[in-house]
């Protein structure tokens, strides 16, 4: 039953969703076929390459040690036969950098080629490049603790596989989540069953508040979140020099069957420690660094340090360009610190749910204090700077980390970027508006970019002046030009072509592979002139998990005043799967929901959770449901009826380089 389809499949992208770029294929004939880099994206990146550190190849030695072995086909299959992840996807990134790709974003990729399963010290073990993340399993006496099951069923059992084969097969005793994206848990039935979990054979181990979290992040703005999440992950771009080049956290993302199984355990404290089979593990609470609900695992027998994605081999996103609450870079520094001084003097291995391992204390100590320096530095001197009247472009625009950061590749902006955090931490404080006047009631887009091309003496003389900063390689003037002759008239051709181009440039000469995406994918959509789409196929993983209450909260923001006017309705809702019930009204075209009350003399409406939903959401008939003897009605649905008239899903292919 397709209930609540749109929202559902848009929520999902939120949390990574399989890919076509890992399968994609274009044509050069394509009109949306990528064009060549221009001479000055030539030279910027020449100039680039000599501007990166020097190469000391640690990372490539780390990467590749302990190697054991790797999937023996170059794909792994869904469980329908389709492509789960292509393991030869990134084999065109080999030697130098080429025109079209950074230098510095190319030799990341060169370093995440490295797949397959890794020993990284005694019962301590890592499947990598299966997925856009990492699985960890630690080997106890009488099985296994699988840490962070990757994205999707089908490349989980792979890893498991793997390690089966080439080490042990004994059973999974404990899986362990270390935060609420579905990168890191929506895997776990490749591993373990739902029924052995129920049974109490496997604990699953979350931080406190993990459900919760993950249901927030999801639901509400999951369509926003999702369509941009085809921008900054590069959905639909083919992998290539010229397309996707990973996404600074991975190569890829997988495809397949997905599922979320419920915690049983939740950490609540820093130093709380369990033990399984024997194997002692010891927490970090890490809340609202890169989830709002993480920790960070030290396992002493082996002296490792797995640090989830608080010290990556990448900056990392104090806001992600998806969409998201903004993340504390000051309490994120703050737990590299801690994690320095619980650990640091012992710590021989560093592993996390990204990138590659680190060995050495000395190694690692410099690596997590870096990591630290990068997240405080950006944080107090964007503070500073706000301080002084500087306004978010104005810190970004002259933000630059201190050289030893500078030339340290873990710092490098693969994903975050210095200027986007240092955004995100004035946003933090100081919210949406910079303090000018003249920013605080802008025309919309359009109105504005009508006045702006009127004012610059009509659309020729854009196109003469975009052309002009086209030809002299400022592709950031450029891009704004011609994003206003786009949106002041859609039709304009000679700005959608200039926009389109100058997109690709940037996108060229971004060293975040987040960036180049989001560049690329806006060249992609302005030259097809529409939106790629994904197929929504109904309810995704996530939907049982989540409890009615949330899905209500979704309906009141699908309310449109206009239509809405004056009306004013309400009746109960029973869930009887849950057995919980709830009043609803409507007033002002503001939805009311009210969980555990009833509103007395008012129609009530009963069923099970999936089919309210579909009644509500207007995707399944509530007639045709009564009759059925699926749902039940007691009094006058004509309320019940008339709010299914008032509300609009969002949709998942909303425009974004056009009005």
């Amino acid at each position: 039953m397709p209930i609540l389809s749109r929202a559902i499949g848009a929520a999902a992208m939120i949390c990574l969703v399989g890919t076509p770029a890992a399968f994609a294929g274009q044509s050069e004939e394509s009109p949306a076929a990528p064009r060549s880099a221009t001479a000055a994206t030539k030279a910027a990146l020449d100039q680039a390459a000599r501007d990166l550190p020097p190469e000391n190849e640690q990372d490539f030695e780390f990467a590749q040690r302990g190697f054991i072995a790797t999937w023996p086909e170059p794909i792994i299959l869904q469980d329908n036969g389709q492509p789960a992840f292509d393991l030869s996807g990134n084999d065109f990134v080999e030697g130098a950098a080429p025109d079209t790709v950074h230098p510095a974003l190319w030799r990341q990729n060169r370093v995440l080629r490295a797949e397959g399963l890794f020993r990284l010290a005694p019962g301590l073990y890592q499947v990598r490049n299966f997925d856009n993340s990492n699985v960890t399993f630690i080997e106890t006496p009488k099985g296994w603790i699988v840490v962070d099951p990757l994205t999707f069923t089908e490349v989980a059992r792979a890893a498991h596989d793997l390690i089966k084969q080439h080490v042990a097969d004994k059973p999974v005793l404990a899986v362990i989540y270390t935060h609420t994206h579905t990168d890191h848990f929506a895997g776990a039935a490749g591993v373990v069953s739902v029924e052995d979990v129920a049974a109490g054979k496997v604990q699953i181990i979350a931080p406190q508040g993990f459900v919760d979290e993950v249901v927030s992040e999801w639901i509400l703005a999951g369509t926003a979140m999702g369509r941009r999440a085809f921008y900054q992950f590069g959905y639909f771009l083919p992998r290539g020099p010229q397309g996707h080049v990973g996404m600074g956290m991975g190569t890829a993302i997988a495809a397949g069957a997905q599922t979320f199984i419920t915690p049983t355990l939740e950490i609540e404290r820093t130093g709380e420690s369990v033990t399984i089979d024997g194997v002692e593990l010891v927490f970090q609470m890490v809340p609202d660094t890169e989830a709002p609900a993480e920790f960070n695992l030290w396992i002493p027998h082996a002296k490792a340090l797995l640090n989830s994605e608080t010290a990556t081999g990448t900056l990392h996103n104090v806001q992600t360009l998806r969409g998201a609450k903004v993340r504390d870079a000051k309490a994120w520094a703050f737990y590299l610190t801690e994690g320095l001084r619980l650990w640091g003097n012992e710590v021989e291995v560093l592993l996390a749910s990204h990138h590659w391992p680190r060995y050495g204390n000395d190694v690692i100590r410099q690596h997590l204090s870096h990591q630290r320096d990068a997240y405080k530095f950006i944080h107090d001197q964007s503070v500073r700077r706000m301080n002084l009247g500087q306004t978010p472009d104005e810190i970004a625009e002259g933000l630059q980390l201190p050289p030893a950061l500078q030339d340290d590749w873990a710092v490098r902006g693969y994903y975050g970027t210095v200027k986007h955090n240092a955004k995100a931490v004035y946003d933090s404080y100081m919210g949406w508006y910079d303090g000018v006047p003249a920013n605080l009631d802008r025309h919309p887009p359009v109105e504005r970019a009508r006045r702006l091309v009127a004012a610059m003496g009509g659309a020729e003389a854009l196109h003469r002046q975009a052309r002009k900063a086209f030809e002299e390689g400022d592709y950031r003037w450029a891009a704004e030009l011609a994003h206003n002759g786009v949106f002041a008239d859609p039709a304009d051709t000679v700005s959608r072509s200039v926009l389109a181009n100058s997109y690709e440039q940037l996108g060229y000469q971004s060293e975040s592979a987040i960036w180049r995406n989001i560049y690329l994918t806006g060249a992609r959509e302005l030259r097809r002139a529409k939106a790629d789409t994904v197929a929504q196929t109904g309810p995704n993983y996530l939907m049982m998990a989540t409890p009615l209450e949330n899905f209500l909260d979704l309906l009141a923001t699908t309310v449109i005043p206009e239509k809405a006017g004056a009306n004013r309705l309400a009746f109960n809702l029973v869930d009887t799967g849950a057995g919980e019930n709830f009043a609803i009204t409507l007033e002002n075209a503001v939805l009311v929901i009210e969980k555990g009350h009833s509103i007395p003399g008012a129609p009530r409406l009963s069923g099970p959770k999936p089919l309210l939903l579909g009644i509500l959401f207007s995707q399944v008939p509530l007639d045709a449901m009564v009759a059925a003897g699926q749902a039940q009605v007691e009094g006058d649905a004509a309320q019940i009826k008339l709010l299914s008239t008032l509300i609009e899903m969002p949709r998942l292919d909303f425009n974004i380089v056009e009005p």
